[in-house]
């Protein structure tokens, strides 16, 4: 069976369609929807916090600087590492009037495990269908369970996914001001710090 140039072309456009993409006039595909910046304006969006309640981001953008850090999953090396360097600096973070929320594929109910077994003081958003890191182009992977032990019972902490170490800084004005995409975990809020202190200048 022969095909013509054109309907070959056609054929790999509809694949590209159904798998997320998106192709322009010259048959370029071209990179999923979410894909953030630098000086983009950051996506609205909604989710439950560590307390089962809706958090929204409108109600801190434009008042408050906004962290908003994705992570793998709670009560892990890398994340506990990152979540207590958040956790030892907020009081540092406050005083530059910075909201920090971390963000994983993680159930509400893990979030509230984590928090309690770290003494963690910021908010952690469930984000178990991967919905939020979409909007900002945080790469997703297949979730997962650990088990962990807490207050002397096993625990067991499924995710729904599992999201790409990737942390944003919005300014009041609503811009992505910083994105880093190669985030090492324990001196992520001295970073933060750093991109702060630079604004202000």
């Amino acid at each position: 069976m022969k095909f013509s140039y054109r309907e070959l072309l056609g054929s790999m456009l509809s694949v590209a369609c159904i798998c997320g993409l998106t192709a322009n006039a010259f048959g370029q595909v071209n990179a999923p929807p979410g894909k953030l910046e630098v000086g983009d304006s950051a996506p609205a969006f909604t989710a439950k916090d560590d307390q089962g309640k809706g958090w929204k981001s409108t109600d801190y953008v434009g008042k408050k600087i906004l962290v908003v850090y994705f992570y793998p999953a709670d009560l892990t090396g890398g994340c506990t590492k990152q979540a207590c360097g958040f956790r030892d600096d907020m009081k540092k973070l406050q005083g530059e009037d910075v909201e920090v929320i971390g963000v994983s594929g993680d159930s509400v109910r893990n979030h509230q495990l984590f928090k309690k077994e770290y003494d963690l003081n910021f908010t952690l958003l469930a984000d178990e269908d991967g919905g939020v890191a979409k909007k900002f182009g945080v790469p997703l992977k297949e979730g997962g369970s650990i088990k962990r032990t807490i207050d002397g019972k096993e625990e067991t902490l499924t995710r729904g996914v599992t999201a790409a170490r990737w942390t944003f800084v919005i300014d009041k004005n609503g811009k992505i001001v910083m994105k880093n995409t190669k985030v090492k975990a324990a001196d992520d809020s001295k970073a933060i710090l750093e991109v702060v202190d630079q604004l202000k200048s």
